[in-house]
């Protein structure tokens, strides 16, 4: 199954898409969060043939959620009513600074700040993929 990784913030949202398999993730695009965001993940999902959404739960360092993360509630709902996909939550907690640290800040850092959120969640739901050559 694919999967599509998103990075949800106020200006930009991050996405990413893992392989056909669910193997791994990879950075994809970074949207506007405008009137046309609904609509372009739509079309992305149909195109790519997604089965899941997977979107960074923003929470705190002490664990709490952080005050974005009723938009991101609201964003979720909007989501599963449009799209009818489920949708899990993945700490994303550093994702960013993970993303910058490999690749420095780009136009892309969002995207890649998906693909940490979407590959942290592939890891432990799938662990048999990271271990195919042992």
């Amino acid at each position: 199954m694919r999967y599509i990784g998103i990075d949800y913030g106020k200006k930009r949202v991050g996405i990413a898409l893992s392989d056909t398999e669910g193997k791994m993730a990879f950075p994809t695009a970074v949207l506007a969060n405008d009137t046309t965001l609904m609509q372009r993940i739509d079309e992305l999902c149909k195109q790519e043939q997604v089965g899941k959404i997977i979107i960074g739960h923003s929470l705190h360092s002490a664990g709490g959620e952080n005050t974005i993360q009723s938009a991101i509630n609201e964003f979720i709902t909007d989501l599963t009513l449009q799209l009818g996909l489920p949708v899990d939550l993945e700490p994303e907690q550093y994702s960013t600074q993970e993303a910058i640290r490999f690749q420095g800040r780009t136009e892309l850092t969002d995207a890649s700040a998906a693909a940490v959120i979407l590959n942290s969640y592939l890891a432990h739901v799938n662990p048999t993929h990271y271990h195919d050559d042992e």
